[in-house]
């Protein structure tokens, strides 16, 4: 049933997730290499996948690891808790409440509360990559409803690595429909780590 495989890969990336938070401080590397090989084996072999054909899949592409591109960041939560109807690839919206603000090197970013059952931290960014190296919605750093949650650090906020930044699913086929960075979540800057954009197998 697809119910059943759908809730097998969110285990599976959430217990991925849980690896990475143990061995990211200690090993940060280690905790990424696990990272992309883990999704790699899922993107190629889960019913689940994304993707809409795993024939001649041969992994994903990502930037190497560069440390200079985390941070543990305190949320400013003195913000108007606003209720946002983000935009969606499908052309749809889908409700968030902004809860919080980070400020990074990389510049400032929303983070938003999901506005349904269970709820969850999401935080999705646009940069000067997109639409070049990266999908032009933008990518998602952490997504914690779908398991997608680095932790936080031991004086509270967020813990944000953007080496771990990876594309929705709308960015392998157009039958998903994810939500897309807002303007508040939109960067000047380019963030030369994480995962790159996908490009298909030719198969002719």
């Amino acid at each position: 049933m697809a119910e059943l495989e759908l809730a097998d890969w969110r285990r599976q990336v959430t217990e991925l997730y849980a690896r990475v938070r143990a061995a990211r401080e200690s090993d940060p590397r280690a905790a990424h290499d696990d990272w992309r090989e883990t999704r790699d084996r899922l993107f190629r072999g889960h019913t689940e996948t994304p993707l809409e054909d795993q024939t001649g899949f041969a992994g994903l592409a990502y930037q190497a690891y560069d440390p200079s591109f985390a941070w543990h960041a305190d949320v400013d939560t003195d913000v108007e808790r606003d209720r946002f109807p983000v935009a969606t690839s499908g052309g749809g919206q889908m409700d968030f409440v902004r809860f919080g603000r980070v400020d990074l090197p990389l510049g400032s970013l929303d983070v938003f509360w999901l506005d349904a059952y269970g709820g969850g931290i999401f935080l999705p960014f646009r940069d000067a990559t997109a639409g070049r190296t990266t999908y032009g919605g933008g990518r998602y750093l952490l997504d914690t409803v779908k398991g997608a949650d680095l932790g936080r650090h031991a004086d509270g906020g967020l813990i944000l690595d953007f080496n771990f930044a990876y594309h929705p699913s709308c960015h392998y086929s157009p039958h998903w429909s994810c939500p897309l960075a807002p303007p508040g979540n939109q960067l000047d800057t380019a963030v030369t780590v994480g995962e790159l954009r996908y490009t298909p197998p030719d198969h002719d």
